[in-house]
């Protein structure tokens, strides 16, 4: 099954529909992973998470904005999560919105952005927790790969 049949689209959709239904579910799945308390914020939060327990990870999320694109060591945190991601068989998408992001997982006002630039979902039980929005990007993952695109890089929809 493919993305666009998972969502009920056909095989015309552009790319930025598709990335828009993306955008839709990643938001979809970040306010109900809150809800369950499945969210970990943070750079050295996520690695720590990571590095105890990688099975538990459904979804990574790498953001950024113009402000830290050139940043020299979060860029290098960045190719390590992503290195950890791809030997553990995590999906992992960008965002480059952090601002919107950091709303969305509700980083308070006074806190720097900065404090979301990774983010991961992890699953309460491997076993007991299937979430549709999870399957959609899950399936938008797979064919970015299918198409080379390893890490691809998905807009939330505007508020």
């Amino acid at each position: 099954m493919t993305f666009e049949e998972l969502t009920g689209q056909d095989n015309t959709d552009t790319t930025g529909e598709r990335m828009q239904t993306a955008g839709t579910a990643l938001e979809e799945l970040l306010v109900s992973a809150k809800k369950q308390d499945c969210l970990t914020v943070g750079v050295y939060e996520s690695a720590q998470v990571m590095n105890v327990d990688p099975d538990s990870v459904a979804l990574c999320i790498l953001a950024t904005d113009e402000e830290y694109e050139y940043d020299i060591a979060l860029q290098i945190h960045f190719t390590l999560i992503q290195a950890f991601c791809f030997d553990n068989d995590i999906n992992i998408v960008r965002v480059k919105d952090i601002e919107r992001l950091a709303g969305i997982v509700g980083c308070d006002q006074d806190e720097e952005p900065k404090d979301a630039h990774c983010i991961l979902v992890t699953r309460p039980n491997v076993d007991s927790w299937k979430d549709s929005a999870l399957e959609k990007l899950g399936l938008f993952c797979e064919e970015s790969r299918n198409v080379y695109e390893w890490v691809p890089t998905i807009t939330l929809p505007e508020r």
